[in-house]
């Protein structure tokens, strides 16, 4: 869960500013990351929210020169998030059962 939180709250404030308009991406730009931020934070459909996470975050690194540095830990951060999943807390694991990998020693 606080992997999620971690990913969606710069998401639905960057989503938010775009509304006020502070930044420059556009309106679609304030949609898609306030559905990416929103769906990310109740844990609805993580591994596609997770790529879209990842692919924002490094077009945000791409586009904003001299800035990587805060979007390209946040792109990792949705990495791990597909490949983590939603944890116990989240839409995905209400809807679908929770999938729990046990590695047994030998």
């Amino acid at each position: 869960m606080l992997l999620r939180l971690a990913g969606a709250v710069p998401l639905l404030i960057g989503g938010y500013s775009e509304f006020l308009g502070r930044h420059h991406g556009g309106l679609y730009t304030g949609f898609v990351t306030t559905g990416v931020g929103a769906s990310l934070l109740a844990g609805l459909w993580t591994p596609i929210t997770g790529t879209l996470l990842a692919m924002i975050e490094v077009w945000f690194a791409v586009t904003q020169a001299g800035r990587a540095e805060m979007y390209l830990p946040l792109a990792a951060l949705g990495v791990s998030l597909v490949m983590l999943g939603p944890g116990a807390w989240s839409v995905d694991a209400r809807l679908f059962g929770r999938k729990r990998i046990n590695i047994r020693s030998r």
